[in-house]
């Protein structure tokens, strides 16, 4: 512990002093005390409240959701009593059959004939044959490791980076393992993905950061791995949060923080550059619903020639509709993937954003009183 005390204030001594700040404090409150361990995850609330019968021989999927929407309401009150009343979660039972227990019951019924992402690609992945994503019925981890350069109040962040992803970003950063050679990571059992993310916190992680990739394919692979996992430790999703609503369901009781992509202001953008429709119908709801259910940090990528387009538009939303998130404007794009093999098909972005362009997203964040310069 001390070894990583001292990497901290090497390499990020933001990591310790973002934390004086009050605007910080505040917004993240509740990962903070998950984090230093004063309270527990939520996926260890959710291991607390019992249901009635066993949600894995259910046949009805109707019948699984309104087991999990009584459960749910259950979750509310529990987790209500444990942050503001003091309630000591850690004293109550875990039951033969819990909350968690739906939602990894219904995640497994949702890849069959799939519908975790909205592409609702219908893949039937639990027969082995991969979605658009390129998963199907295993998980995919092609590494992990505690990364020193996310969000100051996130590092050391305990980070799984699967393999796959839903969305054909022609600029990805991590093509390698999100498109092209997705399905050559190892296969994780959820025990073994319990076991790594054991042994991320009890070496100084801060929380466990599921990222890819994206993570939203192997949805029911994680949840079942937080049935093994025996440490409190906060979750994170960083995702392009193109899920479907009912993923969306699974996931609200279950992620401490949110760590959010919302890279367009356009559908025509979102459509050419990492080919999804609807993408601003869908990111914008999912991310309302993770803002209003818990702590939030957003990321937006400022790309060349889309500030009017995109950033304006997106940081607008932002002030107007999760007015308690950190935001982290992005400077780090740079052309990769396609746009580095054929520039001439995507010539406003087959460059860095200039200075003008970065001084301009500040400017409008500024203007919106938005709060960005602690994360970004």
């Amino acid at each position: 512990m001390l070894d990583w005390f001292k990497t901290l204030l090497t390499y990020r001594p933001d990591a310790l002093t973002v934390w004086s700040d009050p605007v910080v404090a505040e917004r993240l409150s509740w990962y903070h005390s998950v984090m230093r361990d004063e309270k527990p995850a939520r996926f260890m609330v959710a291991r607390r409240i019992p249901v009635d019968s066993d949600p894995y021989a259910e046949e009805s999927l109707e019948e699984l959701w309104r087991m999990h929407d009584r459960a749910s309401r259950e979750h509310e009150s529990l987790l209500r009593d444990v942050s503001e009343r003091g309630l000591d979660a850690w004293r109550l039972g875990e039951p033969r059959y819990s909350y968690l227990d739906v939602k990894i019951a219904i995640a497994y019924r949702l890849i069959d004939g799939c519908i975790l992402c909205e592409r609702r690609c219908g893949a039937r992945r639990t027969q082995g044959k991969p979605g658009v994503c390129l998963v199907d019925k295993e998980c995919i981890v092609h590494s992990y490791f505690h990364h020193m350069g996310e969000e100051a109040p996130l590092v050391p962040s305990g980070t799984v980076f699967y393999g796959g992803c839903n969305f054909k970003c022609v600029y990805c950063q991590n093509w390698e393992i999100s498109q092209v050679h997705a399905r050559s990571g190892e296969r994780v059992a959820p025990g073994r993905l319990a076991i790594i993310q054991r042994w991320l916190r009890l070496n100084g992680a801060r929380n466990i950061n599921h990222v890819g990739g994206e993570p939203t394919p192997h949805l029911p692979f994680i949840l079942e791995s937080l049935k093994h996992l025996d440490v409190n430790v906060p979750q994170l999703w960083n995702s392009n949060m193109y899920m479907s609503w009912e993923s969306m369901r699974l996931l609200i009781d279950i992620v401490d923080i949110w760590l959010p992509d919302l890279k367009y202001g356009s559908n025509e953008c979102a459509w050419r550059l990492s080919k999804v429709r609807n993408y601003w119908e869908v990111a914008t709801r999912n991310i309302k619903a993770a803002h209003d259910s818990g702590d939030i940090i957003i990321r937006h990528l400022v790309l060349p020639g889309h500030v009017e387009c995109c950033t304006r538009r997106v940081l607008e939303w932002i002030a107007s509709n999760t007015p308690r998130a950190l935001v982290n404007i992005m400077d780090q794009y740079r052309p990769e993937h396609l746009v580095a093999r054929y520039p001439r098909l995507y010539q406003e972005i087959a460059r860095r954003p200039s200075t003008a362009e970065l001084k301009a997203a500040y400017e409008i964040a500024d203007s919106l009183g938005i709060e960005y310069r602690q994360v970004s």
